[in-house]
């Protein structure tokens, strides 16, 4: 590891802790965290408690325990969530200093592989249903949430495999660190600049009033996306019910929307592998029609996509529209993450599953039936798939019936 890795480790830590999940006095920190992940999570636990945490709580998970249950333990008893479990998250969201959550990733990004998809997509779907509650706290950022990553070996063999395994973490932690803008030394006035940027883009976004966005890529792709009434396009930063600012994904380069739910046509090509659940879909499209996804493939794990796409009928719809430009650092590093909090700031990108509310005007005070009249999706589930490429070309429509250029060969031109 390079000469200054502890203390670049340490701003990373801080930054996470202090501008991502913005941890506020008398608040409970709830970290979920691999057993790999221990290093950054024990750093992260003394930056809370340093920015006035009332407590932390760290909900620790195994690789190899996890994959053996899924393998040996009944479907039935993987599905059986207590209730118990949703209190438990509820109790520190209820109580008076309320809490914030940290999400660590180490990813191994075929954790599961040979497993039954089926099995796995249905235990998570139940798991879903059961914290639908907790869940609604950071799908309507009524907290502060926020999520990071750090290398595990399988993780960085699987980006490297032709390097020896310590030195293939070693890569990684440079990757990570440049893209989530550390290496520089001074990440708070670097994300500062940055997520001014994205602030600007949203804002000619929002101004332009559009109706629809069409897709179109040599690969194949000729889609138009239709808006949900009241869309607002959004940048990095998200703000709790307090108006806390927080940083719900480091790294972060995307400017997103809602679609309307009935309103998507055409085909679709992913151009990265996505990792669900443990396991990766390669070469896949999905075909739309009013809205609903009618006809779907994929090179590898085309079952495990047509899994994904039954877990509700908000599942063959989509929640979000994200423009990414080709230039962002994690495309620029030439790195196949393996992983969607990377690859999908490496490339624009669509979320099978629900909207986010605050992804239309006064998305948060609305009711559910409010929001879908709207066109707002609803579903259990939330997987972006990464659909841009290097020629990618974006247009929009005004509501005024005007035609604007967005995205010219992968770029901005706005």
């Amino acid at each position: 590891m390079e000469k200054n890795f502890e203390l670049l480790l340490s701003k990373y830590a801080d930054f996470i802790v202090r501008v991502g999940c913005n941890v506020k006095p008398q608040q409970t920190l709830i970290i979920s965290s691999p057993l790999e992940a221990a290093p950054l999570c024990r750093l992260c636990v003394r930056s809370a408690f340093a920015a006035g945490a009332r407590d932390v709580r760290v909900d620790w998970s195994d690789s190899a325990v996890s994959r053996a249950r899924m393998e040996l333990a009944t479907e039935e008893a993987l599905s059986d969530v207590k209730p118990s479990v949703l209190r438990s998250y509820l109790d520190y969201a209820e109580s008076e200093g309320g809490c914030c959550v940290l999400h660590l990733l180490a990813d191994d990004p075929e954790s599961m592989a040979g497993l039954d998809g089926g099995k796995i997509s249905r235990v998570s779907a139940a798991r879903r249903r059961a914290l639908q509650p907790w869940r609604e706290y950071t799908m309507n950022d009524r907290i502060q949430w926020c999520i990071a990553a750090m290398p595990s070996k399988p993780w960085a063999k699987k980006i490297f495999p032709d390097l020896p395994e310590e030195e293939a973490v070693e890569k990684l932690w440079g990757l990570i660190f440049d893209v989530c803008r550390v290496s520089g030394g001074d990440p708070v006035t670097e994300w500062q600049s940055h997520l001014d940027r994205l602030t600007v883009l949203a804002d000619k976004m929002n101004a332009l009033d559009l109706e629809s966005v069409h897709f179109k890529s040599s690969n194949g792709t000729d889609l138009t996306v239709g808006l949900a009434d009241g869309a607002i396009w959004e940048s990095a930063v998200s703000k709790n019910e307090k108006g806390v600012p927080f940083l719900p994904n480091i790294p972060t380069e995307e400017v997103f929307t809602a679609p309307h739910k009935d309103k998507v046509e055409g085909i679709v090509y992913g151009t990265k592998p996505y990792n669900y659940n443990g396991q990766l879909i390669k070469g896949f499209h999905v075909t739309f029609k009013n809205g609903r996804i009618e006809e779907y493939g994929a090179e590898e794990n085309e079952a495990l996509l047509g899994e994904l796409l039954s877990t509700d009928e908000g599942a063959r719809h989509i929640g979000e529209v994200a423009l990414v430009p080709a230039s962002s650092p994690i495309n620029r590093s030439g790195a196949l993450f393996y992983s969607t909090l990377f690859d999908e700031n490496a490339a624009c990108h669509i979320a099978f599953g629900a909207s986010y509310p605050g992804t239309t005007r006064g998305g948060y005070q609305m009711t559910t039936e409010e929001l879908e009249a709207r066109g707002m999706n609803q579903s259990t589930l939330h997987e972006d798939v990464m659909v841009g490429a290097e020629d990618t070309c974006i247009t929009g429509r005004t509501r005024s019936g005007s035609t604007v250029e967005i995205f010219r060969d992968g770029e901005w031109v706005l």
